[in-house]
């Protein structure tokens, strides 16, 4: 696998795994959907990225009120509680004995379909949910050595065509981005809004710092990141200035710092955009600040599960 802030080392566990379908713990490699499943045939569902600390799942109410706001956005319900999808989760993680270095992706489809045909009245079944469970964790040096991102010319759109606000399975354009980023020896892409703004990144979230204020997006043209709205609750917390506003790649070719989020790997440093070294092309004294915030706040999350 090429670097990213993803990028993780393989974990022979991995192939021993349970992976949950509908309540059912199969093998590895046995773990199947219908080929007429909603997400496989369309990208019709919605999913979240997890990760397990101390046992517990951090910050685990955002994510299923983003999972239930994005199905309900998408016109159909899960099927289960908040509660029950809860059960499900940890359910899982016991029955492979995983408490720690684990990172989970939920899946909800709409459903099976009787044929391949787009409209969600053929769905025959109630809605498929998966639990991928994993030992993986970002690489020590991600989170110190940092990032390079190029810009792509995909953009992150307007709402009436596709809402960037709904984590669904329907991510082409973020696929483009991260191939177009590749192909130009970056690691990841980033992304502007319609109006030539910056929106994102492919799979993360970007801020930058400038004079020892943190700025970040308005957010128009994204989804409501979970560490993302964490970095802003510890600069609120933390007396840190900081901002979600419109900025240009100017902006970020003369920030003092940059860097992006995410739930695998928390914060990470970005050192160059398009050629362009930000401050001193390495880890900051602003990021490794937040960093070291961001592990008290998940250390509290998980605490206080």
């Amino acid at each position: 696998m090429s670097h990213s802030t993803h990028t993780y080392n393989d974990d022979d566990r991995n192939q021993g795994i349970l992976i949950n379908i509908d309540g059912e713990l199969f093998p590895r490699h046995e773990a199947k959907v219908s080929v007429f499943d909603s997400a496989f045939m369309l990208g019709d569902g919605v999913w979240e990225g997890l990760r397990v600390h101390h046992g517990k799942v951090a910050f685990l109410q955002t994510h299923l009120d983003r999972l239930y706001a994005g199905a309900k956005s998408l016109d159909f319900h899960p099927g289960l509680t908040q509660e029950e999808l809860t059960q499900r989760i940890y359910q899982t993680l016991e029955g492979n004995n995983m408490s720690e270095g684990v990172h989970l992706r939920l899946m909800v489809s709409r459903g099976t379909k009787s044929t391949p045909y787009q409209d969600p009245r053929v769905t025959i079944t109630a809605p498929t949910i998966v639990i991928v469970p994993e030992y993986k964790e970002a690489l020590p040096e991600t989170v110190t050595k940092g990032v390079n991102l190029f810009t792509v010319h995909v953009r992150r759109g307007f709402p009436d065509v596709q809402d960037p606000k709904l984590n669904s399975h329907s991510k082409i354009n973020c696929i483009l981005a991260c191939i177009q980023a590749t192909k130009a020896g970056a690691d990841e892409a980033l992304m502007l809004d319609p109006f030539g703004f910056v929106a994102t990144c492919n799979s993360t979230h970007f801020f930058i710092v400038k004079d020892n204020k943190v700025m970040t997006s308005t957010g128009q043209f994204c989804i409501d990141g979970v560490t993302r709205g964490a970095v802003l609750r510890i600069c609120r917390e933390q007396g840190i200035e900081h901002d979600q506003t419109a900025f240009s790649l100017s902006d970020v070719y003369n920030a003092d710092e940059a860097f992006v989020t995410g739930t695998f790997a928390g914060l990470v440093p970005v050192c160059s955009v398009d050629g362009r070294e930000i401050g001193n092309g390495g880890r900051g004294p602003m990021v490794e600040q937040l960093q070291q915030h961001y592990m008290e706040l998940l250390d509290q999350e998980c605490r206080n599960a």
